[in-house]
């Protein structure tokens, strides 16, 4: 399969899901620039196809986790590099919250209209009241584009990283809090 990298939206939206035409809607409205590569006979659901699908962004699409506490009350989004090890231990501290775990697809379908493998900071723009707390690994602000999906994983895009952190996240009325996550060998 042959992966093209397009600049911007697809022409025709016609066959796409409506929360995928909702991301291109709000990155044209806050004029974030992007590019496009579409994988639909190849969904980002394993990390063979994440790394031919990075290949062809020429970016590494980050690891999004959708976490909550034990009480089910607070809910996360964790951007880091997809291939850092992640250990609840390491968050709980810096954010001063109880234990964390992974949220279930049900509450990430309520608060960010996403199923599993599609986590993405772009799903912050479906939780118009803030629910969701986005929590960044300092080692992302440091890569000049960050490749997310566009709510669906047969599609990936590749935004700018300033773009993501000065416009969309202000435009989804959001804020980011940086943490530290180590490298384990």
């Amino acid at each position: 399969m042959s992966l093209i990298l397009e600049k911007g939206r697809p022409i025709n939206c016609d066959d796409r899901l409506k929360k995928e035409t909702r991301c291109y809607d709000l990155l044209d409205a806050v004029g974030i620039e992007f590019y496009r590569v579409d994988h639909r006979d190849m969904p980002a659901d394993t990390m063979e196809a994440c790394a031919q699908i990075d290949k062809a962004l020429g970016c590494t699409i980050c690891k999004n986790l959708f976490l909550c506490n034990r009480q089910k009350t607070d809910f996360y989004l964790l951007m880091m590099p997809a291939d850092k090890p992640f250990k609840t231990k390491d968050v709980t501290a810096q954010i001063n919250s109880a234990r964390l775990s992974f949220a279930d697809g049900e509450m990430m379908e309520k608060y960010l209209d996403i199923t599993p493998g599609s986590v993405s900071v772009l799903g912050l723009m479906n939780d118009k009241d803030v629910c969701v707390r986005l929590l960044v690994d300092k080692d992302i602000l440091n890569d000049e584009y960050i490749g997310c999906h566009p709510c669906v994983n047969t599609t990936s895009i590749k935004i700018k990283t300033e773009d993501i952190f000065d416009k969309l996240i202000t435009a989804t009325n959001h804020t980011k809090t940086v943490v530290e996550l180590p490298w384990y060998e």
